[in-house]
């Protein structure tokens, strides 16, 4: 069991055939199911209906959205209908029997709506803002994905959630998949990206242990920390291995899975 990660950047510029074929290969002894991200379309098609984008920093570092509510019925529009039919068609058209969900349908996921967030202001100072529609992932229905998978459908996850008081909840998409990962009990989490894995000063690290991914976090920079996150939480649930590669390189995920693209992070 594969869980594969598509990035942005390979919604963007990297939905071809090459990618396309290597799914088809894989699928002929593996089971797979994909969870796609897609912020900047987000962003984009947000501030096209006028609604401007804000992002806060976290005292670790980590920048993200933030969600208020018109900013999360935009983000489910884009998301769960833009760009998860886009990936759905895309692999139908290449005979691949896809499914698009959201976390929202059969509660596929199901996230505790952050009251609170600790930002860093402009001026380097901690302030406490309302968290907005944020989520943190609280529980994930495998049984679903297990029922679509069995029955050979390609489940395709949009990272927005259910929160308690059943309102939409934008969940990190790197986070989702760690999860989801974990909740099937999957052999390899794949992160495709649109760089050769994790750069550590000024080399890409080929392989590295549970124990080095956690150690070397406070180094790594935004956007590569929330994958290495993603993967710690996946192989802390069981996951063996995960990869950060390139998704815009020849056969992305058969040279990831052969590990000649990208970063490999094992159990230990």
């Amino acid at each position: 069991m594969i869980v594969l990660k598509i990035g942005g950047d390979i919604f963007k510029r990297g939905l071809n055939d090459t990618l396309a074929n290597d799914i088809k290969r894989v699928l002929e002894n593996d089971s797979i199911a994909i969870v796609h991200g897609g912020g900047d379309e987000v962003t984009e098609v947000a501030e096209k209906l006028g609604k401007k984008q804000v992002f806060v920093v976290s005292p670790e570092g980590i920048r993200s959205r933030y969600t208020d509510w018109e900013t999360v019925e935009i983000y489910t529009m884009v998301m769960a209908g833009k760009i998860n039919k886009a990936i759905v068609r895309w692999l139908i058209s290449h005979n691949i029997s896809a499914v698009g969900l959201s976390g929202i349908d059969g509660t596929l996921m199901l996230a505790e709506r952050k009251k609170k967030l600790i930002i860093v202001d402009e001026r380097g100072r901690k302030r406490i803002i309302d968290g907005g529609f944020t989520g943190k992932i609280l529980e994930v229905n495998s049984r679903l994905l297990k029922i679509l998978i069995d029955h050979g459908y390609l489940p395709v996850v949009s990272p927005i959630a259910l929160g308690r008081e059943n309102e939409y909840l934008n969940v990190d998409s790197d986070r989702a998949a760690g999860q989801i990962a974990g909740a099937l009990k999957a052999d390899k989490i794949i992160f495709l990206t649109d760089v050769p894995g994790i750069l550590l000063g000024e080399e890409y690290i080929k392989r590295i242990t549970l124990s080095g991914a956690r150690e070397i976090l406070p180094k790594i920079g935004s956007g590569m920390d929330k994958k290495v996150i993603a993967s710690i939480e996946a192989l802390e649930a069981g996951v063996k291995e995960a990869i950060i590669a390139c998704g815009l390189v020849e056969n992305p995920l058969i040279s990831a899975l052969n590990g000649l693209n990208g970063t490999v992070i094992t159990a230990e």
